[in-house]
């Protein structure tokens, strides 16, 4: 055996763990979209559900659902919650913990927007008064929204505090 044979093989591993992976998160999907499909059923709502894959977790979205966007109130608690039961339908089926991402009528893109220029006011803060900016408490998928921007700036930033008071410090630089 070559060593060529020997990075070929690593190739083709690697090749069939993605492929895996990948169709792993495709049935997570498939399973969070019958689960939605039942619940829509029994609630007599209308809707179309899009199934994707966005880096290492299931996302799903419910499109022309009108009457849903009451769960996309200002916080979006309501979706959260559809969010974690949602997970938690998939876990059964699957035996493995859930990393879904559900999301209504766009309601996520457009909160994220919305935070990324909120977290970069806080950067610049940050940048220019040299002291460490708190943000206001935000749920777990907020948190990454703001480190993942503070991260792109070369900042530091960490989560502070317990349950609903957890929020993000963004830190000056060193």
């Amino acid at each position: 055996m070559s060593e060529n044979d020997t990075f070929d093989n690593e190739a083709v591993d690697t090749q069939t763990s993605a492929d895996e992976r990948l169709a792993r998160l495709e049935e997570e999907g498939d399973f969070a979209a019958d689960y939605l499909e039942e619940l829509m059923d029994i609630a007599d709502l209308d809707g179309d559900i899009d199934i994707d894959v966005d880096g290492d977790r299931a996302s799903v979205e419910i499109r022309g659902a009108a009457e849903l966007s009451a769960l996309n109130e200002p916080k979006g608690e309501l979706l959260e919650a559809l969010q974690e039961l949602t997970r938690l339908a998939v876990q059964t089926k699957t035996g493995v913990r859930s990393r879904l991402m559900l999301d209504i009528g766009g309601f996520r893109a457009s909160h994220k927007s919305e935070l990324e220029e909120l977290a970069e006011k806080a950067v610049e803060q940050a940048k220019n008064g040299e002291v460490p900016v708190p943000l206001r408490p935000m749920n777990p998928f907020e948190r990454k929204v703001v480190h993942d921007v503070a991260k792109r700036h070369g900042l530091h930033s960490e989560s502070d505090g317990e349950g609903k008071t957890r929020h993000v410090v963004i830190y000056p630089e060193d």
